[in-house]
């Protein structure tokens, strides 16, 4: 969900730029459409994917919000399909690739690059928790109950993880670029390594809980195949060894979760992360980088690469209201069913089936709406006057990071409650301004008011000093 830009003359882009239709005249900066293509290709998996898993109905005990593809024995091989997420993850590695070595070609350093991808990643974010928040305290307020308002929360939260982990994922990316320029094999091995160790302790203990390290060495690992694909290496790799590598990452895939420790259902996989996640991105890998030409000519042919731009971005917009938008439908879903007795068709039936084109095509169009008001703030306003800041660290940028990081997983933990969301913006805040900048304004606050107590007993003193002489 980045830009994919980058400078051709650095190594590696020049033949990306080449092959990409989408190169600006006149312009050392190239896109390639094939990337661009993908991304929007994933949202909208992901977007169909959480449409198909609201199931509203009414139950004996009331209205029940719940995921109507939870258990069910046929998911776990359509999973193979629909886990898009280390695509996902490696198309950002590609993007973060591209984007720092363009800023750092420019003289920017790593912290430069954090606040960066901060500002951007973070903005959005903070008017989501806001709007939620505020919706959801009033649907309190308005006598819903509360086990539906959490409900809510937690389904609105759910896939904010994605943000959380971006956002460290993002911040690291100049240690990893280094990593990977110095060690192209042994930075992915260690990481590998890593995982595995992860995955063996937890299996070992049963203690679930250390699998959530996981969260940063699987997803650092998939971005680091990103890497791989904006560098160029993947380019030297014949279709027929490409083949092979998907191949054999699936075969693996397959002997691991059919008669290995792991579930075959790679969403399952996914809480907490595990291996299985990066078997399965290093098909995912191999399979798009044989489809990238074809992607390339179809975009250039159907002269899509304006409406692919238009979603990209905007994507993290999409990304962050797609659900409010699905959970608010559901509750106008249990409203009509109460007001006018709409009725609700039980999750997986023949009814239920026969509804979904109509709810999907429904939910799109709200999606488009919403996106549309609010990604105005996944960028700053243009013609914004330029706001002074002051240079940052490495030590602050990581402090803005942090913030950003524990400002989502407050919400995603805790949900969207008063407390918790004021928690949650400040922290935001932090991340979004910089703790440079606020602890350089703290700083100036601080010296204005000593200086104006001084002035004050100055004026005092003077005062007393020419009553005294009088």
């Amino acid at each position: 969900m980045t830009d994919v830009q980058a400078p051709s003359t650095e190594h590696g882009t020049a033949a990306s730029a080449r092959r990409s239709p989408a190169v600006a005249h006149g312009s050392a900066v190239a896109r390639d459409s094939s990337v661009d293509a993908i991304r929007v290709a994933l949202l909208v998996v992901v977007f169909a994917l959480h449409a198909m898993m609201v199931g509203v109905s009414v139950g004996p005990d009331g209205p029940v919000l719940e995921n109507a593809l939870e258990g069910q024995a046929w998911f776990a091989a359509v999973s193979w399909v629909v886990q898009i997420m280390p695509l996902f993850f490696i198309a950002g590695g590609f993007s973060s690739f591209l984007h720092w070595r363009s800023m750092r070609a420019r003289g920017a350093s790593g912290a430069d690059y954090v606040r960066a991808r901060m500002e951007r990643l973070v903005r959005p974010a903070i008017v989501l928790v806001g709007v939620v928040a505020a919706a959801l305290v009033a649907l309190s307020l308005a006598g819903l109950a509360p086990e539906l308002v959490a409900t809510a929360g937690f389904r609105i939260g759910q896939p904010l993880w994605f943000l959380g982990v971006y956002l460290a994922t993002s911040a690291l990316v100049p240690v990893m670029v280094r990593a990977h320029e110095r060690a192209r094999l042994l930075t992915p091995l260690a990481l590998l390594a890593g995982v595995i160790a992860v995955d063996a302790l937890r299996l070992a203990t049963g203690l679930e809980g250390l699998g959530f390290v996981n969260l940063l060495l699987v997803w650092l690992l998939v971005q680091q195949l990103g890497f791989h694909l904006a560098d160029g290496t993947l380019d030297r790799f014949s279709p027929a060894a490409l083949w092979s590598v998907a191949a054999g990452a699936l075969a693996l895939l397959a002997t691991i979760t059919l008669s290995g420790p792991y579930s075959a259902d790679m969403y399952e996989n996914l809480n907490p992360p595990n291996v299985c996640l990066v078997v399965l991105g290093v098909a995912q890998l191999a399979l798009f980088q044989l489809a990238r030409p074809r992607i390339r000519a179809w975009v250039e042919r159907a002269d899509a690469s304006r409406l692919v731009s238009a979603v990209g971005e905007r994507a993290m917009t999409v990304y962050l209201w797609h659900m409010p938008v699905l959970v608010g439908l559901a509750g106008v879903l249990l409203v009509a069913d109460s007001q006018i007795g709409l009725a609700l068709p039980e999750p997986m039936s023949a009814g239920w089936w026969a509804s979904r084109p109509m709810w999907l095509a429904v939910a799109a169009v709200v999606v488009v709406g919403v996106t549309l008001v609010f990604a105005r703030f996944e960028r700053a306003p243009q013609g914004a006057r330029p706001v002074m800041r002051r240079s940052s660290t490495a030590g602050s940028a990581a402090i803005d990071a942090l913030c950003g990081v524990a400002g989502v997983a407050v919400v995603l933990v805790t949900g969207f409650g008063p407390v918790q969301a004021a928690i949650a913006l400040a922290l935001l805040t932090i991340a979004l301004l910089g703790s440079a900048n606020l602890g350089a304004a703290f700083a100036r606050a601080t010296a204005a008011m000593r200086n104006q107590r001084r002035s004050r007993r100055n004026g005092i003193a003077t005062a007393s000093q020419a009553a005294t002489a009088a």
